[in-house]
């Protein structure tokens, strides 16, 4: 039986651990992270949200999920106020038990406690799973991010 609850402070590391699954995972769908490069970086990061209340985590016997969220900030004056769902994770072998339903669910109803008017969620283009996923809960497409390599004397187009 997963249970959905706030991470602590604590939790940190184990879900630490888990980012660099998930980053390692999402290189197959071009993400330029670096996945043990970024543990402790993330692992402070994280600590930050428990301490904050912006890190859930499901648990059976051990960490099997997490999600990562908060309300948007910064210095411009917006219509609404949003919140954003950052790093929904669930283990490869955890997926289709409805677990990351269970996070998303409990992200949102957060969100919503702490006055959000909409909530707003990130995939990369190629994780067709991922997109599907939010789509099935109503989410569509706001803004849409571009990306090519440069060209320059150093690497030339297409060099990695």
């Amino acid at each position: 039986m997963v249970t959905v609850e706030s991470a602590t402070p604590a939790d940190a590391d184990a879900v630490a651990d888990l980012w660099v699954e998930l980053a390692r995972d999402q290189r197959r769908h071009g993400s330029h992270l670096r996945a043990d490069a970024n543990r402790d970086t993330v692992r402070r990061s994280l600590a930050e949200h428990a301490a904050d209340g912006g890190l859930l985590v499901a648990r059976d016997d051990g960490l099997v999920g997490f999600v990562c969220f908060r309300i948007e900030r910064g210095p411009l004056v917006q219509d609404c106020t949003r919140g954003v769902v950052r790093d929904l994770y669930v283990r490869a072998g955890r997926r289709g038990e409805r677990v990351g339903t269970q996070l998303l669910d409990a992200a949102e109803a957060t969100l919503d406690d702490r006055g959000v008017d909409t909530v707003a969620v990130e995939a990369l283009a190629p994780n067709e799973d991922a997109v599907r996923f939010y789509e099935r809960r109503g989410y569509r497409p706001h803004r849409i991010e571009f990306e090519r390599e440069v060209e320059n004397d150093k690497r030339p187009h297409g060099d990695r």
